[in-house]
């Protein structure tokens, strides 16, 4: 059975750092993501990276201040949150296809199959 496990979610100062990390239990992903969810919010896509040829998609929230990133060795793949704002606070989740996910689908939920339980980020 696929599973996604997510790490790294804490407590964090705004203008702080966190890396978020997701590790799988089969590989290879053509594409991994980052969605998060903040309470009496809906679930938005933060960021997507096709695994084998590197490109990468930013919610304009985050561009310039998040990068993902994955090691195909791992196999895991990673968030790096820089300057973390209050507005940032939400559980994050990790997701994952075997399929290429093309723009504009890469920050809809149905494109995935495989989604983790969340870690929760909390800026304050």
């Amino acid at each position: 059975q696929v599973q996604l496990v997510e790490s790294g979610g804490t407590s964090a100062q705004p203008g702080g750092s966190l890396k978020l990390t997701c590790t799988t239990s089969e590989h290879p992903f053509r594409t991994i993501a980052w969605f998060r969810q903040a309470p009496g919010k809906e679930r938005e896509g933060v960021a997507t990276i096709q695994t084998r040829g590197g490109n990468t998609y930013y919610a304009d929230s985050v561009k310039g201040r998040f990068t993902i990133s994955h090691d195909n060795a791992k196999p895991a793949a990673y968030l790096q949150m820089n300057n973390l704002q209050p507005e940032d606070t939400a559980m994050y989740y990790c997701a994952a296809s075997n399929l290429v996910v093309h723009d504009p689908n890469v920050f809809r939920g149905p494109s995935y199959r495989f989604w983790g339980q969340g870690t929760q980020v909390t800026v304050s």
